[in-house]
């Protein structure tokens, strides 16, 4: 079963290094790796001519923000399942992609496991643990959502459910996620391990700017899809407060 990991980069010299080593390392060989490069004015491209041993696809081109760029990803890719593994974060465990694998046996549309927020400057000090539990459509009303970054859907189900948003800043990962899971009939395997580390301080978490249009966002998404309003917000938020303990 091929997984095809897409990772979107711009000027990511520093951190990319470790997200390449991460997927090459992995134990599951059937990985079709697409490397985004929005054109970075940094060494991102060398970095990664250097760390290509399982580079699949890599393109380097001006885009108009990071959801354009992983639309450009899903076009690009060719696996049973697509994910997304940008260019700040890693996989946690060699056997990440073939603990995903195994849950895909089941045949469902999406796999999806935990996450571990770790330091931005010490990858082995993890700050927060994000423990997603098992999919069941009715907790998606009471703020629950699988972390993105270990989040892959059949690349079948593309064509019915549509790409990014691009006209969202922050969210429209959380608008993709919830497209498929609110899909008639929808099926999810949930993996009860740690799969990715993800540095602190992305888009959306950078200021508070930025935490206000992601719950802008979000709010604009739940009732998109009719899922809730302010109070699943609210829930969706007051579960980060366990992820500290």
């Amino acid at each position: 079963m091929r997984f095809s990991v897409i990772t979107v980069a711009y000027n990511s010299a520093g951190t990319i290094a470790d997200t390449l080593r991460s997927v090459a390392e992995q134990t599951h060989q059937d990985i079709e790796h697409v490397v985004i490069d929005g054109a970075s004015s940094d060494a991102t491209l060398q970095v990664v001519q250097a760390n290509n041993t399982r580079v699949a696809r890599l393109t380097s081109e001006p885009d108009r923000g990071l959801y354009d760029a992983m639309n450009k990803g899903l076009a690009l890719a060719t696996g049973d399942y697509v994910g997304f593994l940008n260019a700040d974060d890693l996989f946690a465990t060699r056997q990440a992609v073939a603990r995903l694998a195994e849950a895909a046996a089941s045949g469902a549309d999406a796999i999806f496991g935990d996450l571990a927020y770790v330091s931005q400057n010490h990858i082995d000090r993890v700050v927060r643990r994000w423990r997603s539990g098992d999919f069941k459509r009715s907790r998606l009303r009471f703020g629950w959502m699988p972390p993105h970054p270990t989040f892959y859907v059949k690349r079948s189900l593309l064509p019915l459910l549509g790409d990014f948003d691009s006209s969202l800043k922050i969210a429209a990962d959380y608008d993709f996620m919830l497209r498929y899971l609110l899909r008639p009939g929808a099926t999810a395997s949930y993996v009860p391990d740690v799969l990715v580390h993800m540095r602190l301080g992305g888009a959306s978490n950078a200021s508070i700017p930025a935490m206000s249009r992601k719950s802008r966002e979000d709010l604009l998404i739940l009732r998109r899809h009719r899922v809730g309003g302010l109070l699943t917000l609210a829930c969706k938020n007051l579960r980060k407060i366990p992820q500290y303990l």
